[in-house]
């Protein structure tokens, strides 16, 4: 490689690294926690859920629930298992019967626990699992500008892996091995950098690709919505197996009883391991009822078996089936695999565990880079003033990266003890937090001390958190334990061991001189 071509590489690695660092930090570290989003979510409420993202219990039981406010008749009516909690989506369009009462001219939506059968609209059942979800690709910035925003940086965090691993591939072998500790403080942040960033290059790839995908798809799209299908979306999503099929409402009552989950238990019996994940019910209680039940095959069983079938209710024929077992489209394996790769939740634990490591560890890279950026900028022979803004960058950067640690572990502490947690709640306590502690750490102007301090309180509240889980819910770790309360117990477990390694960090392995006070 020419010393030109090296230079421009090098550069452009700098340039769009330390540009996106802030905005990129934040999407690893709440991106990192998103992996145990449903966990986080029962840990919080006190669930114990077994089964793994399926619809659980009777879909005509829970009809029959929503029958008791309202008049079904007319409706299409879905049912949704999205994530893996206690919850599923209730989505009831407008009804078509023109003898229908005002109310129900309506659409209506809100969550439905499939235990106690509570309800609870999108505000109320707003959690913190879901907060650092949507923290991590920006959504609390209005729409579309936040994930716009999160797209463009896992887009420029594409090029800087590239170009990363561009700039050292003569030397990635022997600088994978090197790590000189008694060296001067550049040279650690770089054997740092370098040996951590080979190690989660390809974790980090997969999310810059899948990242950017999902969170720009809109802008990507455009020219295939004008040039291929003339302006009209709604077909490309026709296409693309996203819009439902539409059947014609005959206003002719239903002269039979509606049963579904029979009809569930025969896909069951074709398809074994099938997992429902969504019954779609159009026109209910009309002569033209259809019923659209979806879901997937176990990840034991195929990795991409994603099936459905529709059911004309009527004489219960099967009027369009996919069926898992064969194999999928190619459509079918793109869509679904971009999601199982971004989400990692085809193995298991043990592949989110490792996720979450590999999360933590992209975040050390990032620090390792501002680090690098400072120090190399730190040269006498740079003039004085240009020395002292590096230095404020530098320390703006690592008071907002670092102080997510403790403010987010201060978080799970407040959540188990307020009256009511909500969207609002978490908005004002979560960022409220993090602009005080930012703000402290911003006026020491020692990113030593901020350094120090993080991972300190950082660690104690970390500690704190399955302490505070069990005073407020009993859920002790033993007691989960024994209970076999898996989500609630591996978020004491994360948040334990996350406390003592950031403790341990701070007291043993951190040096007080590793950087000097910013200059006022």
């Amino acid at each position: 490689m020419g010393n030109r071509i090296y230079n421009i590489l090098f550069h452009t690695h700098t340039v769009s690294g330390i540009v996106i660092s802030v905005a990129l930090y934040v999407i690893f570290f709440t991106g990192s926690f998103s992996f145990f989003r449903d966990e986080i979510t029962n840990w919080q409420r006190g669930h114990a859920v077994t089964q793994e993202d399926a619809i659980t219990g009777s879909i005509d039981g829970y009809l029959d629930e929503l029958s008791k406010e309202h008049d079904l008749n007319g409706r299409d009516v879905e049912l949704r298992h999205y994530y893996n909690e206690r919850n599923i989506s209730v989505s009831m369009g407008a009804s078509q019967d023109s003898l229908a009462a005002e109310e129900d001219k309506a659409r209506v939506f809100f969550y439905l626990d499939t235990m106690d059968k509570t309800k609870g609209d999108y505000e109320g059942n707003y959690h913190l699992g879901e907060f650092l979800y949507r923290l991590h690709f920006l959504d609390q910035i209005p729409y579309p500008y936040g994930r716009y925003l999160s797209g463009l940086v896992a887009f420029f965090f594409l090029f800087a892996i590239i170009t990363g691993i561009l700039v050292h591939w003569n030397k990635i072998v022997s600088n994978f091995y090197t790590f000189r500790p008694w060296a001067k403080i550049k040279t650690i942040w770089t054997d740092a950098h370098t040996a951590l960033g080979v190690i989660g290059f390809p974790f980090q790839f997969v999310y810059a690709v899948t990242g950017a995908f999902f969170l720009l798809k809109g802008i990507l799209i455009l020219p295939v919505v004008m040039g291929m299908y003339n302006g009209d979306q709604n077909k490309l999503y026709e296409d693309l197996e996203y819009n439902h099929p539409v059947y014609e409402f005959q206003n002719e009552k239903l002269n039979k009883e509606i049963h579904l989950d029979q009809l569930v238990n025969q896909m069951k019996k074709d398809w074994p391991d099938f997992k429902m994940t969504e019954t779609h019910i159009f026109n209910y209680g009309d002569k033209n009822m259809h019923a659209a039940i979806s879901g997937y095959l176990g990840y034991e069983t195929k990795m991409n078996g994603l099936g459905y079938r529709i059911y004309k209710i009527a004489d219960n024929s099967v009027v369009e089936e996919k069926v898992p077992t064969t194999n999928n489209s190619y459509l079918d394996g793109v869509k679904n695999m971009m999601f199982r790769l971004h989400f990692g939740d085809y193995a298991g634990y043990g592949l989110r565990v490792i996720s979450f490591v590999l999360g933590l560890i992209s975040c050390f890279v990032i620090l390792s880079g501002i680090m690098i950026w400072l120090v190399a900028r730190d040269k006498k022979g740079i003039p004085e003033k240009r020395r002292k803004f590096n230095h404020q960058v530098a320390n703006w950067y690592m008071a907002i990266c670092l102080s997510l640690l403790p403010v987010t572990a201060l978080e799970f502490i407040l959540v188990k003890f307020a009256p009511e947690v909500n969207r609002a709640f978490l908005y004002q306590t979560y960022f409220l937090v993090w602009l005080a502690a930012s703000v402290f750490f911003i006026l020491k102007k020692n990113i030593a001390f901020t350094n120090k301090w993080t991972l300190i309180s950082g660690g104690v509240l970390g500690l704190l958190v399955p302490i505070a889980n069990g005073i407020a819910s009993g859920n002790w770790m033993w007691v989960a334990y024994q209970n076999g309360y898996q989500h609630i117990l591996l978020v004491d477990l994360l948040w334990l061991v996350l406390g003592i390694v950031s403790l341990w960090i701070a007291f043993f392995k951190l040096k007080d001189k590793a950087t000097k006070p910013v200059s006022a």
